[in-house]
């Protein structure tokens, strides 16, 4: 963005308090601004979002000019790949000028007559958000259990809807999870969030027309790392409930036919082992870390699932992570992620040496399975996409190995993908270790050295950064913006140990990764050196806070959603939702060398009086995982100590949660936004 004359942004009052620990004060100025329902903070967060719009004012016209460019590569009315499953066919789709899908079947076949099952557009008429959670059918097809959020605070409502009439039954529960329904198509089981720590702590038995208040209460998870969730196997057999933490699992199962039988557990929960289980055949397949980080697959009989029953199937490998492992009834696929890679490998269970692994075309990639719902098929559909490869849906013949496309989507606006570029680079990381870097850029706009250079990562939770085709990012590349994604520890890319070597005491491997990212970048001259831009949301967030903390020569801009920025108010507050789950990712404050390692790193503790980057932090008031006064309380501090006369800028959501804006178009006006600060403050001409 240029330099120009700023408008005065807002001041917050400055109310000190203070915390002491393990012989360290933590001062912190402006915890008043946790008081949610205080009109004193919403007029503060209304007064920060008329100066973001304020500063923001030059670049209307450029921000109309990106939405409409995004607007112009989506095919407005599309449908999905049908599926099947039981006698009909779904499917969902969407129409210009509508915010929400439209959820849809066919009886029989695709020449049927359509029957809409749930209209989404519908449910948000009067509402300013709206979020579908679960969406799941009986056996029979009859009726239709989902659940919805109007907020963002991922807080979602049961409903059931009668599909043969279009009812919406009496049936009505609150802050429910996992929905899951038994063979006899009357009983559901769902589980229930509590109201303050946001865990799913319950799941309970419901009967159809039955007052829910009499609903039976059939699991309780008392330890409070622990959430609860509910599935069914896909030969429908058995209801699987997991309660698990952010590094240990334990399942209990139930016969789909048995609704009012007992669940019966696998294995007990031992710290840092996970295991998932399915079934078929009468062997539950388990997928379970505990002889090794990456993961091993065994069986073991129904009636005796227990560890000393289990038999070795796939061995656990050092180099490859076993993510999944999709059953169906006369073969098995096998998802592994080895050198950052996605990998699926079909085997038949009746000739396992003719397995075959399905081959991709591109040297960096995304391929997972797509929507596979019949158990007995000899027809397997994946997805596939790339950084410059739009999404694909594929059906593979397992007999003769050959795919065939479904569907690709299709990016009006004139896209032409040999003008796009893909590439995989490793950097070096201060203590070695080689950090794979993901890149695309256009061709005939790439100049060695100088063109503007975007860099996002995330690097938390084991979660791997996806590498799929994102046709909004066409407004950055065709405007010569190169853009990286940089696969840093604390991820799960390279495997498990990969995401132990970014949380706890490790966690600074996961900054230092991204800054050695940077300036590697900058070394093979993909980027000049002073149009550096970043971005990171959540965990993310983090991320942005510590490296800009740490390198704010680095950087030219940051863009930072729904960062988790306070790290030691937010981890010494027992009280708040996800703080106790998390102290397996962070560590546990309340310990002196876990408080010490997340000190040296909290970016609302680090900041300090000096020049930073152009910073724009967003936010949601009702945003249940990291609350809005994180980035609130970080930016308010941070107007007093910076230097310089970079743009700093608060946009805060007053009507969405994490995710941001929920309908589609909506979305893309906040993604132009993103994209006229970025364009700006790099010296790109609109």
């Amino acid at each position: 963005m240029p330099d120009r004359n700023l408008p005065t942004p807002p001041v917050a009052a400055i109310r000190h308090t203070e915390n002491t620990l393990h012989n360290h004060t933590l001062v912190d100025d402006y915890a008043w601004l946790r008081e949610k329902e205080s009109p004193e903070v919403i007029a503060y967060l209304n007064a920060e979002n008329a100066y973001t719009e304020a500063v923001m004012q030059p670049t209307k016209e450029l921000q109309k000019d990106l939405y409409e460019e995004m607007v112009s590569h989506i095919k407005e009315t599309d449908v999905s790949v049908p599926y099947q499953y039981g006698d009909f066919w779904y499917y969902s789709r969407t129409e210009q000028g509508s915010q929400y899908p439209i959820h849809c079947r066919k009886r029989g076949n695709l020449d049927a007559t359509e029957e809409i099952i749930l209209d989404v557009n519908e449910l948000a008429k009067g509402e300013s958000f709206m979020a579908v959670g679960a969406l799941t059918l009986s056996d029979d097809g009859n009726l239709l259990a989902f659940s919805t959020d109007n907020t963002g605070f991922r807080q979602y409502t049961l409903h059931v809807k009668d599909l043969r009439t279009g009812e919406i039954l009496g049936e009505k529960v609150e802050r429910t999870g996992s929905i899951v329904w038994a063979a006899d198509n009357r009983t559901i089981f769902y589980t229930i969030e509590d109201e303050i720590q946001k865990r799913h702590y319950r799941l309970y038995r419901h009967t159809l027309g039955t007052p829910h208040e009499q609903d039976t209460i059939v699991f309780e998870e008392t330890d409070e790392r622990f959430n609860l969730g509910a599935g069914r196997s896909r030969d429908r057999k058995y209801l699987f409930l997991e309660s698990a933490s952010h590094t240990t699992t334990e399942e209990r199962f139930l016969a789909a036919d048995n609704p009012a039988g007992e669940w019966t557990l696998i294995e007990p929960r031992r710290d840092d082992i996970e295991y998932y289980a399915d079934h078929r055949d009468g062997l539950f397949y388990i997928r379970t870390n505990d002889t090794g980080r990456n993961f091993r697959l065994v069986t073991t009989p129904t009636d005796r699932p227990a560890k000393e029953n289990w038999s070795e199937m796939i061995s656990h490998r050092p180099e490859a992570m076993l993510e999944d492992v999709d059953l169906f009834d006369s073969f098995y696929v096998v998802c592994d992620r080895a050198n950052g890679l996605e990998q699926l490998r079909v085997v038949p269970f009746d000739a396992p040496e003719t397995a075959r692994e399905i081959p991709f075309p591109e040297p960096v990639y995304s391929a997972h399975p797509h929507i596979n719902r019949v158990f007995s098929t000899t027809k397997y559909r994946y997805s596939y996409q790339s950084l410059v490869s739009p999404a694909s849906v594929y059906e593979y013949d397992v007999a003769t190995g050959d795919a065939v496309l479904l569907k690709q989507l299709e990016v009006p606006g004139g896209f032409d993908r040999s003008l796009y570029a893909s590439e995989r680079i490793f950097a070096t990381a201060s203590d070695g270790v080689q950090v794979p870097v993901s890149l695309v850029y256009r061709r005939d706009r790439f100049q060695s050295g100088l063109n503007p250079l975007y860099i996002y990562g995330y690097g938390s939770y084991g979660y791997s950064l996806p590498i799929g085709f994102n046709s909004n990012r066409l407004s950055l590349l065709d405007r010569g913006v190169v853009l990286a994604y940089a696969h840093i520890r604390g991820g799960g890319d390279m495997g498990k140990p990969w995401h132990d070597a970014g949380r706890l005491e490790h966690k600074l491997n996961t900054f230092t990764d991204f800054i050695a990212v940077a300036e590697e970048l900058i070394a093979k001259k993909y980027g000049a050196p002073e149009r550096i831009a970043i971005e990171g949301g959540s965990a993310g967030g983090l991320l942005m806070g510590a490296v800009t903390n740490m390198r704010p020569d680095l950087f030219r801009a940051v863009l930072s959603h729904v960062p988790f920025v306070d790290v030691m108010n937010t981890m010494l507050d027992a009280s708040l939702p996800l703080t106790v789950p998390e102290y397996e990712e962070w560590g546990d404050p309340n310990q002196p060398d876990a408080f010490q390692t997340m000190l040296s790193y909290s970016p609302y503790d680090n900041l300090k009086k000096g020049e930073y980057p152009a910073i724009l932090v967003k936010t949601s008031l009702y945003d249940s995982q990291v609350m809005y006064w994180e980035p609130a309380k970080y930016v308010a501090k941070l107007r007093t100590l910076k230097t310089d006369a970079h743009p700093l800028l608060l946009h805060v959501n007053m009507s969405a949660g994490h995710g941001g804006a929920s309908g589609r178009y909506d979305y893309l006006k906040e993604i132009a936004m993103d994209y006229a600060f970025l364009l700006g403050e790099l010296g790109v001409e609109a």
